[in-house]
């Protein structure tokens, strides 16, 4: 899955369940993103993303 494949993912889920979503591509170093779901904020990386690390962001995010 491809980090844009995934933000779009969370897009979704945010509307479903009337979550403040917000992507910052400034705050993030590099090439990675900030993203903020409701009060939980993490980090996403560039490129292909793996099962386990799409896993762990889901989990910083309170999804899984």
């Amino acid at each position: 899955m491809t980090r844009d494949q995934f933000l779009k993912e969370l897009r979704k889920f945010a509307r479903k369940n009337g979550l403040d979503l917000q992507i910052d591509r400034k705050l993030g170093k590099g090439s990675h993103y900030r993203v903020r779901l409701g009060d939980r904020v993490t980090t996403i990386k560039s490129g292909e993303l793996s099962p386990g690390y799409v896993r762990l962001i889901r989990k910083q995010l309170g999804i899984e």
